[in-house]
């Protein structure tokens, strides 16, 4: 049995969206070819994952079903699309819904690309990187270090929270204290 009849026994419908036209096979990278590292998708579907550029969040909704999936290649999908998309929102909830097991979550990123990680955006839209210069935009009550960190204050050499793009951590007054990317600029 050829590997197209092997996917369609599994499924007759896209493994992601549900779509039933223009199926083919789509191997999951790293892949040695075989079934379980193989999915049945559509041509929207494989477009998306190929070309992150043209994605559609909207269309990736669908991954709310397909998430449950017990295949762990369509897991595997589903976690670097919403890892991908992360920005939109959504996809936050549905991640911390996503239980891979250790196995399944290391073959997920093991093919991840530098695109699918997450992006520390300061309240301009750009980038930060660790070692950063930035400036407070707004006046930030720190907790527990009883003071307030004034707008205008320069945080150098910025730290950024790792699995979290919207925290990073910087020395204000000679405390280390996380900040939310939004209320700094670069």
């Amino acid at each position: 049995m050829s590997l197209e009849q092997e996917l369609l026994k599994r499924s007759s419908i896209c493994e992601l969206c549900g779509a039933e036209d223009n199926l083919s096979s789509f191997a999951v990278t790293p892949s040695n070819g075989s079934i379980d590292q193989t999915i049945l998708a559509c041509v929207t579907c494989q477009t998306q994952i190929e070309n992150p550029d043209h994605a559609d969040p909207n269309h990736w909704r669908c991954l709310n079903d397909s998430m449950w999936s017990p295949t762990p290649a369509v897991q595997v999908i589903a976690w670097r699309m919403l890892n991908r998309l992360k920005g939109e929102g959504w996809p936050v909830d549905l991640l911390e819904m996503l239980y891979l097991d250790d196995d399944t979550l290391a073959y997920a990123k093991a093919g991840a690309t530098d695109e699918d990680a997450p992006k520390h955006i300061d309240s301009n839209g750009v980038e930060l990187q660790a070692g950063d210069s930035v400036v407070l935009i707004k006046d930030l009550n720190v907790k527990g270090a009883g003071f307030t960190a004034k707008r205008g204050t320069a945080v150098r050499n910025i730290g950024l929270v790792h699995d979290d793009p919207e925290h990073i951590q910087g020395k204000v007054n000679g405390q280390t204290i996380y900040i939310l990317t939004k209320f700094v600029k670069k």
